[in-house]
């Protein structure tokens, strides 16, 4: 139980309780507190090609499933904070999808950082340029959008894959530094000093951009 407190907040705590003495709503309730962070972290991550064929609420219906079948596993070593064991697990379900439906088309896994030093779906530049630049556009601004995003995704793919995901985790995921130092196996200060440095040069691109953009 110790380790449990220590990672976790009193009340996961005390939910996770109920949930290994077999309280199915204790564990619904767990999954749902953290489901709008976990959809947002498949909405980044589900490769564009699929996104007609897959949508985000099968995904977690999914890893819901097994988050069921496979709690105990959790329980009997919970070194980390739930939200990141079930970031986890919905990062492999996604990944078990990817490799489905596109096989060696997938982008080179070595290019890829997630929590426990595995394989996760990083998050696109294109999937990061639509969040910065928002969705609501009139027709005639559309060429303009356009150019925008290409030249916000060239500036994306020119981070270091490092600081492209720690901007991603701290940025679009919304984690906080201690959550995104643990997924990526680093000191907080580190994770700290890439956040600051990708946030920078991404405003230096977006300041040269025609109109700017304050979405930064």
């Amino acid at each position: 139980m110790g380790k449990l407190m220590d990672n976790n907040s009193a009340e996961t705590a005390r939910l996770l309780e109920q949930a290994r003495a077999g309280d199915k709503e204790a564990l619904s309730a767990l999954f749902s507190q953290h489901r709008p962070r976990l959809r947002r972290m498949v909405e980044l991550r589900l490769d564009r090609r699929l996104q007609a064929r897959i949508d985000a609420s099968d995904v977690m219906q999914e890893a819901h499933v097994e988050v069921v079948t496979r709690l105990n596993e959790y329980l009997s070593e919970p070194k980390y904070p739930l939200f990141l064991w079930l970031r986890l697990i919905v990062g492999e379900r996604l990944l078990k999808l990817h490799r489905h439906h596109l096989g060696t088309q997938m982008r080179d896994a070595a290019l890829e950082v997630s929590i426990y030093r595995g394989a996760l779906p990083a998050a696109s530049s294109a999937a990061l340029a639509a969040q910065l630049l928002g969705k609501h556009t009139s027709p005639t601004q559309a060429a303009v959008r356009a150019e925008r995003t290409m030249r916000l995704q060239e500036a994306l793919n020119a981070l270091d894959p490092m600081d492209r995901e720690v901007l991603s985790l701290r940025h679009f995921e919304e984690m906080s530094l201690a959550e995104t130092a643990l997924s990526l196996g680093v000191e907080e200060s580190a994770a700290a000093k890439r956040y600051i440095r990708a946030l920078k040069r991404l405003k230096a691109t977006l300041t040269d951009m025609p109109g700017g953009l304050e979405s930064v």
